[in-house]
């Protein structure tokens, strides 16, 4: 879809565990996959809006 195969995410990985160290990893994985987990529920979810036209 976007190019990136698994050469490129182990490059990203290796950038971001020396960036920001093997000890904030777990942070940033807990952190995708809430967003990952809040996008689904928000595109499986109902919500309609009704817009009402007032007199």
């Amino acid at each position: 879809m976007f190019g990136f195969g698994l050469p490129e995410l182990c490059i990203v990985a290796a950038i971001l565990l020396i960036v920001a160290g093997p000890s904030k990893l777990p942070q940033f994985g807990q952190a995708l996959g809430s967003s990952i987990r809040g996008f689904k529920k928000a595109l499986n979810s109902d919500d309609s809006v009704k817009i009402e036209e007032k007199r």
